[in-house]
């Protein structure tokens, strides 16, 4: 341990406690990101304690990265300097619970399971199924912006977080939204920190909308011998009267990789899940059933397993799958209006396969697609074939008006691929924000795009 680290520690200590101070070059090796290890991390037991912490890192310009299970740290670039991990996992308390409003507040280090445990006792839950779940947190399941297959039907969290309660910059702490369901004058900035890496906010505290349990669901899988027929399965799904829980599309490998292929094995296949009571299931049965036949469907199959939401739990853990599944993995998201799907997905397959690499896809019944290169290797020539396959699908991607990023890849990849898409016209706006949030520049700079 450097003596500037031993005295970074001892001051740190002065606030949170020696107790809750790691200085332990083993133990600090755990918060690494992008080769960067910290000379310190603390773990904070309260809002007023991560106030304290962010005032004395604005002061001493401590590069501060806040987390939690750390299972979102890949995401992003690294950052440009990084002093103090913040570790909030001693914040994961539910701070409030109202069953009857279907109001929760949750501190931000509180994992997933513990607040689905919490809700299913009152027949409720959150609709925050999401990749690494056995181990994510509230806090940085909020911070990265991940999404849900339940997104379908719910939305993303932008639509049921409430409000937050967040330490700036500056080491104040401020609150957004509340804790109610109701219209509220003013502007979200709660909203801004969703998706912001930290970079903007250290969050405190979640005020969540919770949703009632259905009573029972039904997913199928049907079998395509291409992406058109699954799409063009999805926009009749779309134009019914049925609304799905979950609509996802999967390449043959990221079936094999969520455990969701048929028992007939095709290059692509639709799941789809539905709630309701038995009459409306069978109603859904049916009319799956005869428009995945009209879309040319090889077969239809129920998914057997007694659990609810079977479909998502299966296949939001694409993204960890895939990366475990290849050293060099990088994992595309590409976001397009639903009907231009099918030609980014052709343009995608074609451009990996040009490139030589093998991929598997997700596509969510939204438009959000998310694309698997899996080189064998971490090698310079895998780089340039990911290098040479990324810029043609942002380039088509571009070409239909959407949106593409990188949000997982090797570390030592990311300076030379484009992790953030091509450079915004918002930039000027988000830097700003930036500037207000964080004067000082001290929580994870770098970590989102532009160099914030």
């Amino acid at each position: 341990m450097t003596t500037a680290s031993t005295t970074l520690s001892a001051r740190i200590a002065e606030i949170a406690g020696l107790q809750n101070v790691i200085s332990d070059p083993a133990h600090l090796a755990a918060y690494e990101i992008g080769g960067k290890i910290p000379s310190a991390a603390v773990r904070p037991e309260s809002a007023a304690h991560i106030a304290d912490i962010v005032r004395f890192a604005a002061a001493e310009k401590l590069a501060t990265v806040p987390c939690g299970a750390r299972t979102k740290l890949g995401m992003g670039m690294p950052p440009r300097q990084y002093d103090l991990a913040l570790d909030m996992t001693r914040l994961d308390r539910i701070v409030a619970y109202d069953p009857g409003d279907m109001t929760l507040s949750v501190e931000p280090g509180i994992p997933l399971r513990r607040i689905e445990n919490a809700l299913v006792e009152h027949r409720q839950f959150l609709p925050l199924i999401v990749p690494f779940m056995d181990r994510a947190t509230a806090g940085g399941t909020i911070a990265s912006g991940v999404d849900s297959p339940l997104r379908q039907f719910y939305g993303t969290a932008r639509d049921y977080v409430l409000g937050i309660e967040f330490v700036t910059g500056d080491g104040t702490l401020t609150k957004s939204g509340g804790r109610v369901v109701k219209n509220v004058s003013g502007y979200d900035l709660h909203k801004l920190m969703i998706g912001a890496l930290g970079t903007l906010g250290v969050l405190a505290k979640i005020n969540l909308r919770t949703f009632p349990l259905p009573a029972a669901t039904r997913a199928f899988v049907a079998a395509f011998d291409a992406a058109a027929g699954a799409i063009a399965l999805r926009h009749a799904i779309a134009r019914s009267p049925l609304r799905p829980l979950v609509v996802e599309i999967l390449s043959h490998g990221a079936a094999e990789l969520t455990s969701t292929a048929p028992s007939y094995k095709p290059p692509w296949s639709l799941i789809a899940s539905f709630a309701g009571n038995a009459e409306i299931l069978e109603r859904c049965a049916r009319d799956l059933h005869r428009m995945a036949e009209q879309s040319g469907a090889a077969a239809v199959e129920p998914i057997r397993e007694e659990r609810l939401f079977v479909a998502s739990r299966r296949t939001c853990e694409f993204v960890p799958a895939a990366l475990a599944s290849s050293p060099g993995a990088a994992i595309l998201k590409l976001s397009v209006v639903p009907a231009n799907m099918l030609e980014i997905l052709d343009a995608a397959a074609k451009a990996a396969d040009a490139a030589g690499l093998p991929w598997a896809a997700l596509a969510r019944g939204v438009g959000v697609i998310y694309l698997a290169l899996l080189p064998p290797s971490r090698s310079e020539e895998a780089l340039a074939r990911v290098a040479r396959a990324t810029n043609n699908i942002f380039a088509q991607c571009a070409a239909l008006d959407g949106n593409a990023t990188i949000p997982w890849c090797p570390s030592e990849w990311k300076a030379a691929l484009p992790v953030w898409g091509p450079e915004r016209g918002d930039l000027g706006p988000m830097r700003a924000l930036k500037k207000v949030f964080d004067p000082h520049g001290v929580l994870a700079p770098g970590r989102f795009m532009g160099g914030i």
